[in-house]
C-alpha cells in the first residue's frame, strides 16, 4: 500500500469516527464536517448554559450567628441543597473548636441548619 493510499485510509477512518461521534448520517466529507461543526456549536451552547446554571446555583448560604449565655446559636440557610453541605458545616464547627449540642436540619429542596453549641471542653 502506498503512502498516499495509507493517508487516504487514515483520513477515511477519521471521518467515519467523526461521523459516529457526532451522530451524523452524512456520507460526503463536506457534510460530515458541516455536521461536526454544528455539533461543536451545540456543545458550546450546552457548556454556556451549564456555566449560567452553576453561577445561579453557587450563591453562598446565608449564615446567622447569635451568642448565648453559654455558647452560640447558628442558622445556615441556602435556597439550593448541595451535596456535602452538612458535612462542610460540621467540619467548619470542628475546625473552630465548637461542639454542636442540638441541631435541626432540613435538606429537601433547600438547606437549613439550626444548631446550638458551645466551645469544646479541653
Amino acid at each position: 500500500m502506498t503512502s498516499r493510499d495509507q493517508k487516504k485510509a487514515v483520513l477515511h477512518e477519521k471521518l467515519q469516527l467523526l461521523r459516529s461521534v457526532t451522530n451524523s448520517s452524512a456520507l460526503s466529507k463536506a457534510s460530515i464536517i458541516v455536521d461536526a461543526s454544528k455539533y461543536i456549536q451545540e456543545l458550546k451552547q450546552k457548556v454556556e448554559a451549564c456555566k449560567r446554571d452553576l453561577a445561579e446555583e453557587s450563591s453562598l448560604p446565608m449564615v446567622t450567628v447569635e451568642t448565648l449565655e453559654k455558647g452560640f446559636w447558628i442558622n445556615v440557610f441556602s435556597d439550593k441543597n448541595c451535596p456535602g453541605m452538612l458535612v462542610s458545616v460540621l467540619q467548619a464547627f470542628q475546625e473552630l473548636g465548637l461542639d454542636v449540642l442540638d441541631a435541626t436540619i432540613s435538606s429537601a429542596d433547600s438547606f437549613r441548619l439550626e444548631a446550638v453549641g458551645g466551645e469544646v471542653s479541653r
